[in-house]
């Protein structure tokens, strides 16, 4: 009796212990990609970072701040705009429009209100941040500010940002 009571508690200590492994994988905060992907408001930016090939990059440590177009702000771009650039032979010029919404590092609100800023992209030019009156960037307006994901942070706009 001893021996299948012995028996039960290494199972039980041994199921403990798995699940215990378990637990930081479950309860991680979700990254940049997986707050869009599950939002319902960026299925446009969404599969255009799969069309660009730059899931990975979001989903790396980062930490980035995004300022992500909703799927109304795509709506807005000319006709036939987001079709032709999810094609595969214009990746390059996807993959320039969307790392102009990136910017290297956790930029929250509270760093940029008061402020007007030229803020360098991973793309490489600048966007023009202007923190007095809310947010705004370019011509675009944050309309929601500071999704906190497990490698940055993530701004919503309400027009696409087109590099110069």
């Amino acid at each position: 009796m001893n021996r299948r009571f012995i028996l039960k508690l290494t199972g039980a200590a041994g199921l403990t212990a798995l699940i215990a492994g378990c637990t930081p994988m479950m309860t991680s905060e979700p990254d940049i990609v997986d707050i869009a992907a599950s939002a319902g408001q960026f299925t446009t930016l969404v599969a255009a970072v799969q069309a660009a090939g730059l899931v990975d990059t979001l989903k790396s440590d980062g930490p980035f701040t995004v300022f992500a177009p909703t799927d109304a702000a795509f709506a807005a771009l000319p006709a036939g705009t987001v079709e032709t650039l999810l094609r595969p032979e214009n990746r390059d010029q996807l993959v320039s429009i969307l790392t102009y919404h990136v910017v290297p590092g956790a930029v929250t609100s509270d760093q940029l209100a008061g402020q007007r800023l030229a803020v360098a992209t991973v793309q490489g030019q600048n966007v023009h941040v202007d923190g007095r009156h809310g947010v705004r960037v370019n011509d675009s307006t944050v309309i929601q500010a500071d999704i906190i994901a497990s490698n940055g942070v993530i701004h919503v706009i309400d027009k696409v940002l087109l590099p110069r």
